[in-house]
Formats: C-alpha cells, sequence, structure tokens
C-alpha cells in the first residue's frame, strides 16, 4: 500500500557531511510525522530525529547542532542532513513515516535501511 524508498547513504570521512532522502508512495491520504533511526551493531535502534506535520523538530543530544531534519510535503519526502560527522554516527540509517492511508487507518511504515559508515 504504501513504500518508502532511502537513498543517500555511503562511505565518508571524519567530519564530512551527506544527505539522506526518503520518499513515500503508494495509497496516501496525508503523512504524520516523518523521522528517522538508526541501528549500530550490536545496538539497540534509537531514535536520531523527527519532524511532526506542522514543521516542529525533535533530535537526539548526540547529533543536535550537526544533523538537520526537513520535509517537503508535496513529495512526500524526508531529509537529512548530517554534517561533521563522527565514526560513531555509523550505523544503518532507517525512516518511518506516519501515514494515514486512504480508505484505511493510520500506520507506520519504515525503509529499507541505508548504510552510513564514517572511517578514515
Amino acid at each position: 500500500q504504501v513504500q518508502l524508498v532511502e537513498s543517500g547513504g555511503g562511505l565518508v570521512q571524519p567530519g564530512g557531511s551527506l544527505r539522506l532522502s526518503c520518499a513515500a508512495s503508494g495509497s496516501i491520504f496525508t503523512i504524520y510525522t516523518m523521522g528517522w533511526y538508526r541501528q549500530a551493531p550490536g545496538k539497540q535502534r534509537e531514535l536520531v530525529a523527527d519532524i511532526a506535520s506542522g514543521g516542529s523538530t525533535n533530535y537526539a543530544d548526540s547529533v543536535k547542532g550537526r544533523f538537520n531534519i526537513s520535509r517537503d510535503n508535496d513529495k512526500n519526502t524526508v531529509y537529512q542532513k548530517m554534517k561533521d560527522l563522527k565514526p560513531d554516527d555509523t550505523a544503518v540509517y532507517y525512516c518511518v513515516m506516519g501515514v494515514r492511508v486512504i480508505m484505511k487507518g493510520v500506520y507506520d511504515y519504515w525503509g529499507q535501511g541505508t548504510q552510513v559508515t564514517v572511517s578514515s
């Protein structure tokens, strides 16, 4: 019904930058909160940042001042600009969206994940 496709991950040196994108498609009536989670090897998945439909944002303390989340409602897309990347940012990054599906209810949908590796 709804698919999320992520792009933008890769290998970057410490101090570098990346931008992640996640686009939703399908039977979408509206999208509420959009967000990014990450999971490093051997660790639990954690919230990185999210953005409400009205534009208010929330960030994990570890990324404040370095990451910026934004959304384009016309394109059903969420972005995350990441700068001053550190090795601790290495993880698989997942987008998530709260979607009201046409003629149905509200469900959370997840992207397939994109690998971000910060290493020299």
